[in-house]
């Protein structure tokens, strides 16, 4: 017998449309204005630190075409119980590093990468697990290239360097931060 699914054929049409337009216009449709200045600001961060512009946009285009991904297989109810607890665990892990991310930011020289580093290594690490059975080898390599990518010990220590080019823009992610873990959104 055929094993035919019109659900999970429009499931893959979905995922695969929304991975092709993955652009700032389409994210502001799913995402909060919060979460898209934030975004905006990670963009302005890459470009100044890779110096390149291109790259900067795959970084972010890539974290918003896993972000759409994982958020259609959630609406489409494709979370077995035990991804559904990792998802929690992701939560958990980047709820704690985006404390971390403040506690830096606010308390002068307690920032340690190490610190930072790891936290985003494990949320790479869980999110690989939950998404490892719904989205391809493709896919994974973009979260590896967005966590890796903010995960660079150098361009950490850039960020939370005093002063000019970076410091006004971790203010604004951390401004947006705040505003997020205070909605209860993060």
């Amino acid at each position: 017998m055929e094993t035919f699914s019109s659900r999970n054929l429009a499931l893959q049409a979905e995922k695969k449309i929304l991975s092709r337009m993955a652009s700032k216009s389409v994210a502001n449709m799913f995402l909060d204005n919060t979460s898209s200045e934030i975004l905006d600001e990670l963009y302005r961060v890459s470009k100044l630190y890779t110096k390149n512009r291109a790259e900067a946009q795959k970084i972010i285009k890539n974290l918003i075409k896993v972000a759409l991904k994982i958020s259609v297989l959630y609406r489409n109810d494709r979370f077995s119980t035990s991804d559904l607890c990792l998802a929690e665990d992701f939560k958990r892990k980047l709820h704690q590093g985006a404390m971390t991310a403040l506690s830096f930011y606010e308390v002068d020289f307690t920032f340690e990468p190490g610190v930072l580093i790891q936290l985003l290594q494990d949320c790479r690490d869980i999110l690989l697990q939950l998404v490892e059975k719904h989205l391809t080898a493709k896919s994974h390599g973009r979260i590896r290239h967005v966590f890796d990518h903010f995960a660079n010990s150098e361009l950490l220590s850039q960020l939370y360097s005093p002063g000019e080019p970076y410091r006004p823009h971790l203010q604004k992610i951390c401004q947006g931060l705040n505003k997020l873990i205070e909605e209860g959104k993060l």
